[in-house]
């Protein structure tokens, strides 16, 4: 069902997004960066269509907990069930919110909601892809609560939803609202890195929980949030954005000495390091002072990118609709090509050549693809002249993409950040 919904609030977040674009462009504080806003909105895409993947973990653990763990069962037509399960299920998402920050194993999923160092609309579509591995767990006090999993899975859609709106930078404070509910105001405090700002602010709809729980923070006037993480990410790869803090457990935890110190690199408090390894091994200092992450991409790039990423999207839209009735392999294989383009189009934001041969060899293989089997994922047998456009469509991008490489540089993968 999420995905489903998701699909067909798409065209809604991108009319928001337009105009968030338009607006502060009318006021002269312009929030949005081309490849920061197609590195947040494709790791959306990259997180829906792994979340295909994961159903099982998000909707199936908690089925079974309802049917063989709940002490009760709560009718699913009582108003009374529907206000009780949302409110709970923002409890328990506070708690999951704030274990997610606070424990560098949950904060290895989460990291990829933060790594933005802008914040704006696009930001709230950045998700991670592997927090249903762990997620489900802080649910599993709704199914024994006895709230029917379509109920819970309801509720969950409209707290997610819900959160889309407060990732802005156009809308003040709120009076009496902010006192209350989650806010543009209140959220901007959670996603700064600022030391008075630092893991507040959990809420989902409800602040009321950082206020009971002594986590809330009001944003000041006199100091700016800065946003991102105190360990930068520094790179437009999705599939690194979400492994970036793992690799960086995997490699505290293989030069730690002990074991009881490589259990805290997992089990830990987020940016705790073993001593040793953080003497042998010593991390840059965090600065608020220090430079965005933007690599100089010429602008024809720039329009390529943006050509490829708006294709990209209408696969993805394409993808969970044909997934439902697909064979496996070709829901894989879908699924492959999504990831590999979503990859290759962050390489080549990031400026370096590399990025354009990928772009020119996934064109070339595209357009073999479709000419050796005479169609597209989910789509049969088109008809000769579409597939004959569209292998021609693919071989210019690949022409495009190779004319590209011209002007940018051989250079090596930028620095990637770790928790903190």
């Amino acid at each position: 069902m999420q995905e489903k919904v998701i699909t067909l609030a798409t065209p809604v977040f991108f009319a928001l997004i337009a105009l968030e674009l338009a607006w502060g462009w009318l006021r002269g504080r312009n929030t949005y960066r081309l490849d920061d806003a197609v590195n947040s909105i494709g790791l959306g895409v990259l997180s829906q269509v792994s979340g295909v993947f994961t159903r099982v973990l998000r909707i199936g653990i908690y089925a079974w907990a309802f049917e063989f763990l709940s002490l009760w069962r709560l009718p699913a037509d009582s108003a009374w069930v529907w206000l009780f399960a949302l409110l709970l299920y923002d409890l328990c998402y506070y708690w999951y919110h704030r274990i997610g920050h606070e424990r560098t194993l949950f904060w290895a999923a989460h990291v990829v909601h933060h790594q933005s160092e802008d914040y704006n609309l696009s930001t709230a579509l950045r998700q991670t892809s592997s927090g249903a591995l762990l997620g489900w767990l802080f649910y599993l006090p709704m199914a024994v609560a006895g709230v029917p999993p379509e109920v819970f899975a309801a509720v969950a859609l409209v707290d997610l939803l819900y959160q889309y709106w407060i990732h802005t930078q156009h809308v003040g404070r709120l009076g009496w609202f902010d006192r209350v509910f989650a806010s543009p105001s209140n959220h901007r405090v959670h996603h700064a890195v600022n030391d008075r700002y630092l893991d507040r602010n959990y809420g989902g709809i409800l602040i009321l929980w950082d206020r009971l729980f002594g986590t809330f923070a009001d944003e000041d006037p006199a100091e700016l949030p800065v946003y991102g993480t105190r360990s930068p990410l520094r790179s437009w790869n999705p599939l690194w954005a979400n492994f970036e803090v793992y690799a960086a457990m995997a490699h505290d935890a293989w030069r730690a000495r002990r074991w009881r110190d490589r259990l805290g690199v997992l089990f830990g408090r987020t940016g705790w390091r073993p001593e040793d390894v953080a003497r042998r091994f010593p991390k840059p200092e965090f600065s608020l002072a220090r430079p965005r992450y933007a690599p100089a991409t010429p602008a024809r790039v720039q329009v390529y990118a943006l050509a490829q990423f708006a294709l990209l999207l209408g696969a993805a839209v394409h993808f969970l609709r044909v997934q439902v009735h697909a064979p496996s392999s070709e829901v894989v294989g879908y699924f492959a090509w999504i990831v590999v383009s979503l990859i290759s189009l962050g390489i080549l934001l990031e400026g370096r050549r590399v990025g354009a041969w990928l772009e020119a060899a996934r064109a070339v293989f595209t357009a073999a693809g479709i000419a050796a089997t005479h169609g597209w994922f989910g789509v049969a047998d088109p008809g000769g002249t579409l597939v004959i456009a569209a292998a021609a469509g693919w071989v210019a991008s690949a022409a495009w993409a190779t004319w590209l490489a011209g002007p940018l540089a051989w250079r090596a993968r930028p620095g990637a950040g770790e928790p903190g």
